[in-house]
């Protein structure tokens, strides 16, 4: 029997042929997956195999929830399905090389300026201790740092050096999980896209109540009145929702914001109250800030940064530092910067860089950085310099 030779050298657009047709593609359906279209994402088996959702649920026993594998024919529950971050992830990345790239040396840039880039202090994580993290909330009062994942306990807790504490909410609790958030009294909550809620725990990690009302719950974070907000990537909303914790009841929830294009990471500052949210759509951004009361204070898209600074960006994650300055998450470029007072026009300023894909961004009290970096599944920190960790507590 013959074998077919295979060329040593293969070019580029060859390459990428093979990666589409026998990565990028359903071998059910047939159809591409999408990272725009909901019902064509691709999604794991627990085999390892992967199907695009649309299949999974026509594939999947109404009655009995049960899903069998059409290639090795094993059957699986149907919550045990997650997404394939892997391919998500490779599909951004060809479409970040399929646009034309800018001839401006950001690194070049940065070693000019000579000050503002952290430094990596520490990290913990890994392949394993985490699996595909999407969302990070930190604990000011006691340094834990909380991960929601794709492992077979959504929500992970660690302390500061990375120890683990807790694990909890089993795929029958969160299914498919992309935010967390942490509240005064210790609660904490889980977007959940799987079926579409708002999940709140207590802080040892019993379910304590699920609020409804959803098409896909993206970002959530408590504004400093004690209030949940969440994006609604698909109904283009931001919901601020007030909770009695310690019964577990929901008493008010309602739409502050609509018509926004596809929201995802939302984040209030402490300090001030304001408000920013990044909605994305494929690979351009638009970064919304607002005040408490959610008056519309600046706007700052990619195409504006492209004309400003020569640099193209796309923000993965927001958040404010300690002193209600603005900094996020670029995929594009693996790296985090700082956009500066809310009030005045942007500049850039860059603090980190090497990063893989920045997934969520904290600021601490001691003007610490912590960035969750899902293309690593590790929790990263960076400071100015590791010998000013404690300069604020002499």
């Amino acid at each position: 029997m013959s074998e077919t030779a295979v060329p040593s050298c293969m070019r580029a657009e060859d390459v990428l042929t093979e990666i589409q047709s026998n990565l990028l593609e359903c071998k059910v359906c047939f159809e591409m997956f999408s990272l725009q279209k909901r019902d064509q994402t691709a999604h794991n088996l627990p085999c390892g195999h992967v199907l695009c959702l649309k299949c999974v649920c026509a594939l999947s026993h109404p009655a009995q929830k049960k899903l069998e594998c059409p290639f090795c024919r094993k059957l699986w529950d149907v919550g045990s399905t997650s997404e394939c971050r892997a391919l998500a992830d490779l599909q951004e990345l060809l479409l970040c090389e399929s646009r034309p790239k800018s001839s401006f040396d950001h690194q070049e840039w940065m070693e000019s300026m000579g000050w503002g880039t952290l430094h990596l202090h520490s990290a913990f994580g890994g392949w394993g201790t985490m699996v595909n993290p999407t969302g990070m909330a930190v604990d000011e009062t006691s340094g834990q740092i909380l991960v929601v994942h794709d492992a077979e306990k959504r929500v992970v807790v660690f302390d500061a050096q990375g120890t683990l504490l807790n694990v909890f909410g089993r795929p029958s609790e969160v299914c498919y999980p992309l935010d967390v958030a942490l509240t005064k009294t210790g609660h904490v909550l889980v977007t959940d896209a799987g079926d579409q809620s708002l999940k709140v725990f207590t802080s040892k990690g019993h379910s304590s109540t699920t609020v409804q009302g959803f098409r896909l719950p993206w970002g959530v974070d408590v504004d400093n009145r004690g209030r949940v907000l969440v994006t609604d990537a698909q109904l283009g909303t931001l919901n601020q929702i007030v909770m009695d914790f310690s019964h577990g009841v929901v008493l008010a929830n309602r739409v502050v914001l609509k018509e926004l294009m596809h929201p995802r990471s939302v984040a209030s500052c402490r300090a001030s109250g304001n408000i920013a949210i990044v909605e994305r759509l494929r690979s351009s951004f638009t970064l919304r800030i607002f005040n408490s009361d959610f008056v519309p204070l600046t706007q700052v898209d990619g195409f504006g940064l492209h004309l400003k600074s020569a640099l193209s960006l796309v923000i993965s994650a927001v958040a404010f530092d300690r002193n209600g300055y603005v900094i996020v998450g670029d995929v594009q470029n693996g790296m985090v910067w700082s956009l500066g007072n809310p009030q005045k026009n942007p500049a850039l300023t860059p603090l980190v860089s090497g990063l893989m894909r920045p997934a969520a961004l904290a600021a601490t009290a001691l003007n610490m950085l912590v960035v969750l970096d899902s293309g690593d599944h590790a929790v990263k920190f960076y400071t100015v310099d590791a010998e000013d960790l404690y300069c604020d507590q002499k």
